[in-house]
């Protein structure tokens, strides 16, 4: 073939390598090695968390933070468990965590379905009121919400954090949704409503099925994102019972003087609830993620 062009046209063809492969370029070994450093600059504090976990302080003090522990020491995960009751901890986060998910999901939904496809009026205005509040600082809703939940006798109660925590998600998961079910098409839902379905079978029997993968990477991020929060739970639950994993770590760290190897534990347990749910609904997030690619 390549031949035959040649004579055609009288110009040299330049044969193709076998199997599509192309010689890499100047930039395509730099974007390479600069993939290799971020990499290894994400991977390092895990590493260091890791091996300094199963350390005891005089394997830490000898051989320092990078070398591999000697022998595995379990006294810095034994210690900090029993002195936060960690179990405890977990189910506090687990317990918030997935009730914001899930109420934020179907708030989310809800309000997007009535502005993306309701077409109420003013529909750009709402979409940008949610906007703006998800650009509010949280620090500037301590003071009135700490005041609040005081005068109506919610203060240290966990129901305070998933009410904050709800409306800030269901913010967020409301400007996205809105501009996705925006996008629905119209002939769907005319036929849905020429074979009599009224407005609430049109949202579980049609929008709802059609944008569950959506729906699904929405609840896995708002449910990391609430176990990843700090400064409201650190307000609003004060009492040690009631604490959730992140306060009770640094709540530790600054009562108690601690060493490095169950400061190390204490981060380890604490990220291991988290991954253990990625590695779960991984398979979710990616059919969620592509799913959104693909019409």
């Amino acid at each position: 073939m390549h031949a035959t062009t040649a004579i055609v046209t009288g110009k040299p063809v330049k044969s193709r390598p076998r199997g599509g492969m192309t010689k890499k370029r100047p930039i395509d070994w730099l974007m390479l090695a600069l993939v290799v450093i971020g990499a290894l600059l994400v991977i390092a504090p895990f590493y260091l968390v890791l091996v300094n976990s199963f350390k005891s302080p005089v394997d830490y003090a000898t051989s320092g933070p990078l070398a591999f522990p000697e022998t595995l020491d379990f006294g810095g995960i034994i210690k900090f468990w029993e002195r936060v009751n960690f179990p405890e901890k977990v189910w506090n986060s687990i317990f918030i965590s997935g009730v914001v998910a899930l109420l934020a999901v179907v708030i989310s939904m809800l309000n997007a379905f009535a502005i993306g496809i309701g077409r109420v009026r003013g529909r750009s205005w709402i979409v940008l009121l949610f906007l703006l509040a998800n650009l509010l600082p949280q620090e500037a809703l301590l003071y009135p919400l700490y005041y609040m939940f005081k005068s109506v006798g919610m203060y240290d109660n966990v129901w305070s954090v998933i009410i904050v925590f709800t409306v800030i998600q269901a913010a967020f998961g409301t400007y996205l949704l809105s501009s996705v079910y925006g996008t629905f098409p119209k002939e769907i839902l005319e036929a849905a409503s020429l074979d009599g379905a009224s407005r609430w079978q049109i949202l579980w029997r049609v929008v709802f099925p059609i944008s569950r993968p959506t729906l699904s990477v929405l609840l896995i991020f708002f449910f990391i994102w609430t176990w990843n929060e700090f400064l409201i739970p650190l307000t609003f639950l004060a009492s040690n019972a009631n604490q959730t994993v992140p306060v009770a770590i640094s709540v530790l760290q600054g009562d108690r003087l601690m060493d490095v190897t169950t400061t190390s534990a204490s981060a380890l347990l604490g990220i291991i609830p988290t991954l253990i749910f990625f590695l779960i609904f991984q398979r979710t997030l990616t059919r969620g993620i592509t799913a959104g690619a693909v019409k």
